[in-house]
């Protein structure tokens, strides 16, 4: 997994946009002006952190324990903190990416969300 990867698909969901409000990292990717994901690439190991639902977030720090952490400096209820390159294959950050931007999108109001994705 590459942050560039991560960036782009980001990016390829309907009405998400990038911003750098905290500087030049991390990359902060937005629907309807909610935070969905932040991705540290200068980061060593580079990750990127997404909000899910509390239970996900519970069981995914469970079962990656060392790969999936807490969100750094988030609500660590809501956020965790995935780590490339680690247990956590391609396939599978970009489907939490996905969940992160589905958990975000279904929290807005009905005018403001996107078409559904199939």
């Amino acid at each position: 997994m590459t942050p560039e990867t991560a960036a782009d698909h980001c990016l390829s969901l309907p009405g998400a946009t990038e911003d750098f409000p905290f500087g030049p990292q991390p990359a902060v990717y937005r629907i309807a002006g909610k935070i969905f994901a932040l991705l540290a690439e200068d980061a060593d190991p580079p990750r990127v952190s997404l909000k899910l639902p509390p239970d996900e977030v519970t069981a995914l720090k469970a079962e990656y324990a060392g790969t999936v952490l807490p969100g750094y400096h988030l609500n660590k209820r809501h956020w965790v903190t995935v780590l490339f390159g680690a247990a956590l294959d391609e396939a599978e950050v970009l489907a939490l990416i996905e969940q992160s931007y589905d958990t975000v999108a279904a929290t807005l109001p009905k005018r403001l969300r996107p078409p559904r994705r199939d």
